[in-house]
């Protein structure tokens, strides 16, 4: 094998794989998926994070699902619709933990008579 061989072949393998067509004709680039995944999970653990502190622990995992939500809105994430969600849900917990505190005068659930 010559240098110029060598060269050629190390020069392909560094090339990213690129989709091709039926007749073999180069296309662009496969997308990263690892970006929209992130924001797919940061959705999802933004509504379930609003869903659960409407009952308990509001004030800590009310700003982490409205800030998880923007993450995933920013990361431009498939699953839309879920973030905007865990947003209304993570600003809800605020709105109870205000009135909770209007309400009582302290930052606590009571259950109790």
């Amino acid at each position: 094998m010559t240098l110029t061989a060598i060269a050629r072949r190390s020069e392909t393998a560094a090339r990213p794989l690129a989709s091709c067509d039926p007749a073999g004709a180069p296309g662009p680039a496969a997308p990263a998926l690892r970006p929209t995944r992130d924001g797919d999970g940061l959705a999802v653990a933004s509504f379930v994070l609003g869903l659960v502190g409407l009952l308990v622990m509001n004030i800590l995992l009310g700003p982490a699902a409205i800030v998880m939500a923007v993450l995933a809105l920013v990361r431009s994430t498939s699953r839309r619709g879920r973030a905007l969600l865990g947003l209304a849900l993570g600003i809800a917990d605020l709105v109870v933990l205000a009135f909770l505190v209007t309400g009582n005068g302290v930052v606590a659930w009571n259950f109790g008579g």
